[in-house]
């Protein structure tokens, strides 16, 4: 069977996929949802035509985590990279995400040499990963909740605000319980 490559397009909705043959004729372009069935029929998809290598814009996540899983190498293609490379395949237009798609399998086909080709996590690497978005996440609930008492302050007094410069401080919350 001939090497086979793949690029993948992903979105927040749905993924676009295009998987090209060894002499870049295109074999085959569809949409996956983002879903955990849309994702497990990606993958499945990608082993059932024999893809070597798939080239993807994000070096982490969902997709590229279960396309290692599968042992399928996956390469990383800056934004940046994605972009200048379009001109090589059309002169002109615009961007989307169908031929975005055939840009990243073509340089998977023909720029390896230029690309880097990701490693799979390991379990500890995974962890910190969760643990990192989980802070984040829980960062962001902070501001958003002291930006929302700030409002409610400034609407009712709006001395504190000047008094204390952080409202979510201990000490202006413990003065403001008392």
């Amino acid at each position: 069977m001939q090497e086979r490559t793949a690029g993948i397009d992903l979105a927040s909705e749905e993924h676009r996929l295009v998987v090209v043959e060894a002499d870049g004729d295109r074999l085959e372009q569809r949409r996956y949802p983002h879903s955990e069935e849309g994702v497990t029929a990606l993958v499945r998809r990608l082993g059932e035509l024999g893809v070597c290598r798939v080239a993807i814009e994000q070096p982490n996540g969902l997709v590229v985590d279960r396309l290692l899983d599968a042992g399928i190498a996956v390469i990383a293609v800056h934004p940046n990279q994605l972009a200048a490379s379009r001109d090589r395949y059309r002169a002109g237009g615009g961007k989307s995400d169908g031929f975005d798609a055939y840009v990243l399998a073509e340089l998977a086909r023909t720029d390896m040499h230029r690309l880097r080709l990701l490693e799979p996590d390991g379990d500890e690497t995974r962890a910190l990963r969760a643990l990192t978005r989980a802070r984040e996440e829980l960062v962001e609930q902070r501001v958003s909740l002291a930006n929302q008492l700030r409002a409610q302050l400034d609407a009712f007094w709006p001395g504190a605000g000047r008094i204390f410069q952080e409202v979510d401080s201990p000490i202006c919350l413990a003065f403001l319980e008392r």
